[in-house]
């Protein structure tokens, strides 16, 4: 479905226009509507297929005929990488508009709280919030959100994960209970029902897909040692020159440190993003990853939701995710938008079962890499025995399936 068929306001299509998109995605064609009619949604789609725009663009729509002045939009986020990056949404779409937002979020200084208590205090739009933060804001008394309309809580799953249940709650008995409530997730766990059942009224419901990796991305994993990794991540940088934007996750600040060091010196444009930057070094760090001044952005798993960066051609699992459904979203950092892109897991032989686990996850074998010759071999693939599976040690020795991009030179 086009663009122009969703009955949004011609402003809107004129931006969308502008920015080079002509077809909706699934979760756009199938939320749009049900929004723009006023009803609550529970909305679940994988990461990558377009969920920000799936709220923005109507909520933009009804708010293009409604006065200014007043915050009749509040949009609740865990993390403050993905308020910043909704921010930019708005103003890019909503500028022409006249339609204003403002992130509320923690690590700035008091320039910044400063500006924010302006903004919730005077009235922008638009208010988009990590919990924490906006809490902080209630608990001094200047914040009315008598005027809001439109409550959305975008990565719900992600925001119970991190522990904000409570502070979702709090933050809600400060609005009307007349508005209209959007909830999006990746991931339809029950704690996220159970939420939705509290906050939300005769809701329709979205499920686009399990949580799985788009089509587009192309997997595979090396079973190695941990010794064998940075020789092999430097090994890929350099048998792939083509790959312009390369995205590494680890599980650990540390080993995040420790590989954009090792990686810096070895002459690769290489940066590290974690909580150890101050807000503006992480805004820098992701603005030259953004322009492709930054070719590898080793990062932990704070950015593998919230970060909306164009054309990642590869992202490395430098350790297996500690939760299946967190390889989902890192793997979603790439493909995004139907494009393709390759995501590689290493798999040391104590995180066998774990990557199994995301095996059963996405409902496929993903195909294992022999290690480069010179590199020498890694351990034997392992899987869990079906009949011993909660047993330590209950593993067999598995096949490895299926194939890898044929465009992809990291074999040999």
């Amino acid at each position: 479905m086009k663009f122009n068929e969703l009955g949004i306001h011609d402003d809107l299509l004129d931006a969308i226009d502008y920015m080079g998109f002509e077809n909706a995605t699934p979760i756009q064609e199938q939320a749009v509507p049900i929004i723009l009619e006023g009803k609550d949604l529970i909305a679940c789609a994988q990461t990558g297929t377009g969920k920000t725009a799936a709220f923005l663009l109507p909520i933009l729509d009804l708010l293009i005929d409604l006065p200014g002045g007043e915050t009749t939009t509040l949009i609740i986020v865990p993390t403050r990488e993905l308020a910043i990056q909704i921010d930019q949404q708005v103003q890019g779409i909503g500028y022409t508009m006249g339609i204003h937002s403002i992130a509320i979020y923690g690590g700035g200084d008091a320039d910044d709280w400063g500006r924010q208590r302006r903004a919730l205090t005077q009235g922008a739009d638009i208010v988009i919030a990590t919990p924490g933060k906006l809490i902080s804001h209630l608990n001094l008394g200047y914040v009315k959100f008598d005027t809001i309309k439109y409550l959305i809580l975008d990565e719900a799953d992600r925001m119970l994960d991190i522990g904000f249940y409570d502070d979702i709650v709090k933050i809600i008995s400060y609005l009307p209970k007349e508005r209209q409530t959007l909830m999006f997730s990746a991931t339809m766990a029950p704690k996220i029902r159970t939420l939705a059942s509290k906050i939300l009224t005769n809701p329709e419901e979205i499920n686009i897909a399990r949580s799985k990796p788009a089509e587009g991305v192309l997997q595979a994993a090396y079973l190695i040692y941990n010794q064998q990794k940075n020789n092999l991540i430097s090994h890929l940088i350099s048998e792939n020159p083509d790959y312009n934007s390369i995205l590494i996750f680890c599980s650990t600040k540390r080993a995040v440190n420790e590989l954009a060091r090792t990686l810096k010196r070895k002459k690769f444009a290489a940066e590290a993003i974690s909580s150890d930057l101050e807000q503006s070094e992480r805004e820098e760090v992701l603005l030259g990853f953004r322009a492709k001044r930054i070719r590898i952005l080793v990062a932990t798993d704070v950015m593998s939701r919230g970060i909306d960066v164009k054309d990642i051609n590869l992202v490395v699992n430098y350790d297996v995710p500690q939760d299946a459904e967190d390889y989902v979203h890192r793997v979603g950092r790439t493909a995004r938008a139907d494009t393709t892109g390759v995501a590689l897991t290493l798999v040391n032989e104590d995180d066998m079962y774990k990557f199994h686990q995301i095996e059963e996850l996405i409902e496929r074998e993903v195909f294992k890499i022999p290690m480069p010759d010179h590199l020498g071999k890694g351990p034997e693939w392992q899987k869990p025995n079906p009949r011993n599976k909660h047993k330590k040690g209950a593993f067999h020795k598995g096949k490895k399936g299926g194939q890898p991009s044929k465009h992809f030179k990291g074999r040999h």
